[in-house]
């Protein structure tokens, strides 16, 4: 470095003496080396000069692919969000590069999509939207004297708070219509567009199940990562998807269990959109400008109000749960408590798998350990694999192999006799029940229903984290649902998170070998206490929002 600065000093000065016979022979020898370097610098200089040029050009086209993928939305998320400036330049190229990546061959539309409906073949007097023109549908009845839950099926958890908040509208709402709108049910470029996303989640989450260490940390960072970037791809994505709900009328109440269905009725002009709120995790990928973000609890409520969501946008509303298990629960828990206190009768143990059929190696493994059990009378499993034929192999494999015998039950109408069996005071057949579907309803509506008659239902810290049923809260697939178990922890109904196949096992001995099980007992005490303050009933006071939005109107 020296060198270079005397170098260049010695041009200067060879340039300057350059006339004189004294000095100038020796200093233009030593300039001719230095006007190498000056040549260099030059050309450096005119380097870094074409790479700022460039730069200011890349800046000035990703401001402006910003400004034009922002500039027609209903909301302005960047000021819901207080950046009303927008995003910095790191935070605008990404989001211009994942929408290109997740819809840059979408184009996107502004004409409705036609609907019909249809008699659901599940849940009497609900009504299911459907594509216009689909096998046993009709014209769709588009009147806003009508409540429409609109949800996605993006594993089991969202479809299981559409259909408990189906059920409350149903029971409450007899005289006005209840619609069950999957956007997935509308064959669409919009529904395949949600599929493609949905396909990188579903894969992220098994992955991340199955390899464990470092992919199960990254998935966990990724899953904790829904900042306002977030928020505003998944806006984006709403105003892209929004045809599979322009067909309704506009003042018609949507109580919507995923996000993107609140962003799309949002973005198309919906002037009465409530948002369940998942998890127990504050992020702003979970909530949705211009809606009512109904949450679960406290602490979520608390937190989505330090980070800034509006005091009018957000409300506490408590649990997402089916009106059966919120109507039963205290014959459920006494029921539970009785047999807990009986010492001689098998725990029951509820063992549902996800959505996205994540969990595999751990669940198989916590059933092998737990075989033994089975053998001597001490426990009896319940095994819902879903709709998922992977998991149904996975158990079958692991029954054969530990030549376990295990009933096995594959329609809805089999499942509500299994539960009615249990309620008459009979035991199951075999110490191992497995329920497998080929239909997705009753893959989702099965871990509801023998939740009334288990004693313990082994989940991850997903949505039934939040369930009126003892819970073992076993390893969670990403690391957001970390917090629902502390809630539930915190309210009593179940464990905190067990990680290690060990700790599982720990938390049965407690169960079971304890006399009288004071902390099955406990945890039922605690449910019942719960739900006399309400704390089960969010489903319940959605529907009453939104009944109140209609008839305010």
């Amino acid at each position: 470095m020296l060198k270079f600065v005397i170098l260049v000093a010695a041009v200067a000065l060879g340039r300057y003496y350059g006339g004189k016979e004294d000095i100038g022979e020796d200093l233009s020898a030593l300039s001719d080396e230095a006007l190498k370097y000056v040549t260099v610098l030059e050309y450096l200089a005119a380097v870094l000069a074409g790479i700022a040029a460039l730069a200011g050009i890349i800046v000035i086209i990703i401001d402006r692919k910003y400004k034009i993928m922002v500039e027609k939305n209903k909301v302005s998320v960047d000021a819901w969000v207080q950046q009303p400036k927008g995003p910095n330049l790191k935070s605008k190229l990404k989001l211009v590069f994942s929408t290109w990546m997740s819809a840059g061959g979408h184009k996107i539309r502004t004409d409705p999509l036609p609907l019909g409906e249809q008699e659901s073949t599940f849940m009497k007097g609900l009504k299911v939207v459907v594509e216009e023109g689909k096998e046993d549908s009709v014209e769709h009845k588009k009147s806003s004297n009508s409540i429409v839950v609109g949800t996605i099926r993006m594993g089991f958890g969202h479809h299981r708070i559409a259909y408990a908040a189906c059920s409350w509208s149903l029971k409450c709402n007899k005289k006005t219509p209840t619609y069950f709108h999957d956007f997935l049910n509308i064959e669409s470029a919009e529904a395949t567009l949600i599929k493609d996303v949905d396909k990188w989640y579903s894969k992220g989450s098994r992955l991340a199940s199955e390899l464990g260490g470092i992919a199960e940390k990254i998935w966990g960072a990724v899953t904790l990562s829904g900042d306002a970037d977030a928020l505003r791809s998944m806006y984006q994505t709403g105003e892209a998807v929004k045809p599979l709900i322009l067909g309704l009328p506009k003042d018609t109440p949507i109580v919507a269990s995923h996000c993107l269905v609140a962003h799309a009725a949002v973005a198309a002009g919906f002037t009465n959109v409530i948002n369940l709120v998942i998890d127990n995790h504050a992020q702003w990928f979970v909530v949705v400008p211009g809606a009512l973000n109904l949450v679960q609890g406290p602490t979520n409520y608390a937190q989505l109000l330090r980070m800034g969501v509006p005091p009018q946008e957000i409300q506490i509303a408590g649990a997402w749960i089916p009106c059966d298990l919120v109507d039963n629960l205290n014959r459920d828990c006494n029921a539970r408590i009785t047999r807990a206190k009986a010492n001689d009768k098998p725990l029951r143990i509820l063992v549902p798998v996800g959505g996205a059929g994540a969990q595999r190696l751990f669940v198989t493994n916590l059933v092998k350990a737990l075989i033994p059990r089975v053998r001597k009378g001490d426990v009896q499993l319940f095994l819902n694999a879903g709709d998922h034929e992977h998991m149904r192999a996975a158990f079958k494999e692991v029954l054969d192999s530990n030549s376990q015998d295990y009933d096995t039950v594959n329609t809805i109408e089999g499942v509500h006799n299994f539960c009615d069996s249990l309620r008459s005071g009979k035991e199951p057949s075999s110490g191992v029940t497995l329920f497998a579907f080929k239909d997705y309803f009753p893959a989702v509506a099965t871990t509801d229903l023998v939740s009334r008659v288990t004693d313990i239902l082994a989940c991850k810290p997903s949505e039934l984290a939040f369930y009126p049923v003892p819970k073992l809260m076993i390893r969670r697939v990403g690391d957001h649902e970390a917090y629902s178990a502390i809630r539930a922890s915190e309210l009593g109904d179940g464990t905190l998170e067990a990680r290690e196949l060990e700790d599982c096992l720990r938390f049965i001995e407690l169960f079971k070998d304890t006399p009288g099980s004071p902390l099955l007992v406990s945890m039922n005490e605690m449910i019942m206490n719960n739900g006399k303050i309400g704390l089960y009933d969010g489903c319940k006071n959605a529907i009453d929002i939104a009944s109140k939005m209609k008839v305010s109107k």
